[in-house]
């Protein structure tokens, strides 16, 4: 169809591209600031994370980790006999994905008094947004204040030769494929490829892992080396130090051959690819404003792009490559909402370090968590990231057997816990839990480290007996007796 030309302008005290959780967030904020909200969205409302990502993907994985968690407890493990029902575990995905259905989303967006534009949106000059619908039919939106970017990030894949006829699957076919593959390889180490690889060897495949250094890069090495050894004993294939140098798949409802660069073939039914994300403003008129269409934007601690006139445009979520994570997009997008709402009031802004709109958390204190067999969870800096700092550091490292309640969790517990020490100020700077349900530890740990509450306090915070918590006591008692002894 023919493009349309654009139709008469609409105001708005602000735009938003991307009406994800990021963009809902913003939106919602810049409403309760009384000011007047476009939400374009050319997908489905509710973004990545509520059809492809997070959502689909924790559907998917919990009935994996129940069944793994039971087989640990004497008595409940007898009871547990046969494999996961596939049928219902993808049923139980659809319902959190509403069958892929956005009006519940789309009439939420409504409701807080935005209005919601259907199609794709591109910047056309400072403060402008045309939205291409469909039909092909065009409309200009005029921004008084701010237009909020928050388009997120899409899969990249590798230049192999062959990666095209393989046709792989990336986080999207991950998590919405409605069949187990017999044989599945997945390629990358990462949140998501571990994630993946337990999800689908937990469903039935033959799941085999290539990484080309180590899992989980980005956290202490311990824990990937636990979720290694967790994925190994479900019947993971993982194996380090891989890598793919090509593909094929003459027949396309045949096998996939992966080349491996010692020269060995590994044959699979799917291959998901998991090597990281890029931002997705390859087309939304970047290049009108004077930035690089496809790349990341670089942002204050307000989410304020850097480089554009005006103090408009803002950059919120995937886009500006702070954190790739949902719950950190949206705690942008609110603390972005409130900076836009003072901005349009002439309000002074409070971005100090501890202020209500500066993005403080993306600096110290990013939470991240992997529903893995055994989970992984830190939130703050590892020990090499803090020396590197120029902090002088002290690690606490226990198991989690330490703690009755651990050991009553799950009849032999198997995991591990590291506290990041600044020794001068004596605060937190990083933990990270590798075990079985550790994620609900997560937040005491983001609370400890986000309020830089000091170790003579937070050894005031009393764990109950006899929870997996406790391992908070036995970590805060080693590090006295450490220092004691230095």
């Amino acid at each position: 169809m023919s493009e349309q030309a654009p139709r008469e302008a609409a105001v708005h005290d602000v735009i938003v591209l991307g009406a994800g959780p990021v963009g809902q967030n913003a939106a919602d904020r810049a409403r309760a600031a009384g000011l007047s909200v476009a939400v374009v969205e050319r997908e489905l409302v509710g973004g990545e994370c509520s059809y492809w990502a997070c959502v689909p993907s924790k559907a998917l994985l919990r009935p994996v980790l129940v069944v793994a968690d039971a087989r640990r407890v004497d008595g409940a493990r007898q009871a547990v006999t046969g494999r996961l029902d596939t049928g219902g575990v993808f049923a139980r995905r659809n319902r959190y994905v509403s069958d892929w259905d956005d009006s519940g989303q789309a009439r939420w967006v409504k409701s807080i008094g935005a209005d919601l534009f259907r199609g794709h949106g591109r910047l056309d000059g400072p403060r402008r947004v045309t939205v291409t619908g469909d039909d092909g039919a065009r409309q200009t939106l005029t921004a008084r204040h701010a237009v909020a970017v928050a388009t997120g990030s899409l899969p990249v894949l590798p230049d192999l030769p062959g990666i095209e006829e393989a046709r792989p699957w990336t986080n999207r076919q991950g998590t919405d494929s409605g069949t187990v593959p017999a044989r599945l390889v997945v390629v990358g180490g990462g949140g998501v490829g571990v994630e993946m690889a337990t999800l689908w060897q937990g469903l039935g495949s033959q799941v085999t892992l290539l990484v080309r250094r180590r899992l989980l890069p980005r956290m202490e090495p311990f824990a990937g080396e636990l979720v290694a050894d967790g994925l190994r004993e479900a019947g993971v294939d993982v194996r380090i130090g891989t890598q793919v140098t090509a593909l094929r798949r003459p027949d396309p409802a045949g096998p996939v051959t992966l080349t491996l660069h010692d020269g060995s073939e590994l044959e699979a039914d799917e291959v998901l690819f998991a090597t990281g994300r890029t931002p997705a403003t390859h087309d939304i008129g970047l290049d009108t404003v004077g930035l690089t269409p496809g790349s990341w934007l670089d942002v204050d601690t307000t989410c304020l792009v850097q480089g554009v006139e005006g103090e408009w445009l803002y950059a919120l979520g995937d886009v500006n490559h702070r954190a790739l994570l949902t719950h950190q997009g949206k705690y942008q997008g609110r603390t972005a909402g409130d900076a836009i709402g003072a901005r349009a009031a002439g309000r002074p802004l409070d971005d100090g370090a501890w202020g209500d709109h500066a993005t403080t958390a993306d600096q110290h204190a990013v939470a991240q968590v992997f529903f893995t067999d055994p989970e992984a969870g830190a939130v703050g800096l590892t020990a090499e990231q803090a020396a590197a700092a120029g902090h002088r550091v002290r690690t606490v490292d226990l198991d989690f057997n330490a703690a009755q309640g651990a050991n009553l969790y799950a009849d032999g517990y198997r995991g591990h816990a590291r506290l990041v020490i600044d020794r001068d100020r004596e605060v937190l700077l990083g933990v990270t839990f590798v075990g079985s349900g550790v994620s609900e530890l997560l937040h005491s740990a983001t609370i400890a480290v986000a309020g830089e509450v000091p170790l003579k306090r937070l050894r005031h915070a009393i764990a109950p007996f006899p929870t997996v918590s406790e391992i908070w006591l036995f970590l805060l008692a080693a590090y006295e007796r450490e220092k004691a002894m230095s």
